[in-house]
């Protein structure tokens, strides 16, 4: 039964002094408040219904949350909304102070300053974990590792995880779709971070957006399972639809908004087109 996460000190909890601290880049980066309205507009609007919708089918009655990278608190709100206790983590201090002005006062969601490799909470303490942007700026397997075997100490026995990760294609994908291939600079960095995976070095970069892995569906689900989750799937979260060159007016379109999500729930498990999503989402159980 869902409760309120337990205090520190009651069982193992997480000592954080050899954590290194999130990459410059990627503090930098999100401390320009890119995240403040990203999810409310476009291709982001259709990522936060999408990860929304696989998000319900699988958690069950009011949990207990931890919200692990959970950013400005979009999602934690949501969920606290819905009746679920939520706990959110977050490396980038901007996050961390409009997280709470999201929580309000008193707040209706914990807020923590802390990394996904080193959580601040006990053992078993939460139903559910979303991993929804960690995994995607730890660049070393090793790292990555860290962040899943945190989450699933924390989880119950039985919890399930959802674990986000950016596709391996979404960078080409989407400088195709915005005429950037032209650019020969583009279209080498792209090139080389389909074949590697790796966000190329910052000397490369011809946009702002920092380190970070990108992910096949298969890799995703083998680091899960490598740390000792059950996948239940691997899921692509925007479907094709996210390349509609009009994807602004056509998401505020109640018809033609219909459509992309029917299109991406039809896509979403498909061999052929779930890579096509920018956005992968794995959910995984720790077994009991």
């Amino acid at each position: 039964m869902a409760g309120a996460p337990r205090r520190p000190g009651r069982h193992h909890v997480h000592v954080s002094d050899a954590t290194p601290p999130p990459p410059d880049d990627v503090v930098s980066y999100y401390e320009t408040d890119v995240e403040a309205r990203r999810l409310l507009r476009g291709a982001g609007a259709l990522e936060f219904a999408r990860t929304k919708e696989i998000v319900c089918r699988f958690l069950g009655a009011p949990a207990v949350v931890a919200d692990i990278g959970g950013a400005v608190g979009h999602y934690a709100e949501w969920l606290a909304t819905m009746g679920h206790r939520v706990e959110l983590v977050e490396p980038v201090p901007l996050h961390v102070e409009r997280a709470r002005q999201r929580a309000g006062e008193p707040p209706r969601f914990g807020v923590h300053l802390a990394d996904a490799r080193a959580l601040p909470f006990p053992d078993e303490t939460f139903d559910a974990v979303l991993l929804l942007g960690p995994l995607y700026h730890l660049g070393e397997v090793e790292e990555r590792a860290r962040a899943l075997t945190e989450a699933r100490r924390v989880c119950k026995p039985g919890a399930t995880v959802f674990a986000a990760a950016i596709s391996r294609f979404a960078g080409l994908l989407d400088a195709i779709l915005d005429r950037r291939i032209d650019d020969d600079d583009v279209f080498a960095n792209v090139r080389a971070e389909m074949q590697s995976g790796r966000r190329v070095g910052g000397a490369r970069r011809t946009s702002p957006f920092p380190d970070a892995y990108f992910h096949l569906p298969e890799e995703l689900e083998a680091e899960i399972c490598g740390v000792g989750f059950e996948v239940v799937g691997v899921y692509g979260v925007e479907g094709p639809g996210w390349l509609h060159r009009n994807l602004g007016a056509a998401w505020e379109d109640e018809r033609m908004r219909g459509r992309l999500l029917v299109v991406a729930q039809e896509a979403e498990a498909h061999p052929h087109l779930r890579a096509l999503s920018p956005h992968l989402l794995a959910v995984a159980r720790r077994r009991r």
